[in-house]
């Protein structure tokens, strides 16, 4: 008989015995724990196919015998990356300052106009991989708690039944608060992976933007220093060389 009884608890019985307010937070542990995966798997097949093209533009750009080489390949191949975007940008810039040095826009310079350029497209590649990291950081701070509050509603909720039964012995309160348990348990279940990847997007969000900070100084360098020095001046888009 008793081994029956056992047989009769668990997640299913739990979810048969447990009231709305229950079943809402099982369904927020859900949501966030379907978003988390969803931004884990998305973003990193985002971020790897990224790599491989940034390191595929990089070795063409620094292969390149010249900054208007680089200016063919850009024209000719769509950015698919932040650091040929960076280039494509710093090119534009560069031009622009040459044609509209007069505008209020390139007022300080060209050496400032193109900084500015790289500053902005830098900030941009920035708040751009920040996506998901919010989902994820909230899941990972508010599952167990949320989790932890289905625990104490479930047990209040069982308690209650219990004690309006008159059924008050072990057996029969052990059983209830021992599902009422599952609920952290999920809690840290969403949680855990959320807090993983958020630390691991995060690290590899700080090792992107410094490599691409400092392609973005290379570019300045190219532009400002070398590109005033006697070498090919890059088209520009209309195919006339400044």
């Amino acid at each position: 008989m008793e081994h029956a009884v056992v047989d009769g608890l668990g997640f299913a019985h739990f979810l048969t015995q447990t009231d709305s307010v229950g079943r809402i937070v099982l369904g927020t542990l859900l949501i966030l724990s379907f978003a988390s995966w969803y931004l884990i798997v998305t973003r990193t097949l985002t971020n790897t196919l990224a790599q491989r093209r940034a390191d595929a533009f990089l070795k063409r750009f620094w292969q390149a015998s010249s900054l208007a080489s680089v200016d063919e390949i850009l024209r000719t191949q769509r950015a698919e990356n932040a650091f040929a975007t960076l280039a494509r940008r710093s090119l534009e810039a560069f031009g622009d300052a040459a044609r509209n040095g007069d505008t209020l826009a390139a007022a300080g310079g060209m050496a400032q106009y193109l900084t500015r350029s790289l500053n902005n497209e830098v900030d941009r590649e920035a708040a751009q991989v920040e996506y998901g990291l919010t989902v994820l950081a909230s899941a990972g701070s508010a599952a167990p708690y949320i989790g932890l509050f289905g625990t104490v509603w479930g047990i209040y909720h069982a308690l209650v039944q219990i004690g309006m039964s008159g059924q008050g012995t072990l057996d029969k309160v052990a059983g209830p608060v021992g599902e009422a348990l599952i609920m952290t348990a999920l809690g840290l279940a969403v949680a855990i992976p959320a807090v993983l990847a958020y630390n691991a997007l995060n690290r590899r969000n700080r090792m992107w933007l410094a490599r691409l900070e400092s392609f973005a100084h290379d570019l300045y360098v190219l532009l400002t220093v070398r590109g005033g020095e006697g070498h090919r001046p890059i088209a520009d888009a209309a195919g006339r060389e400044e």
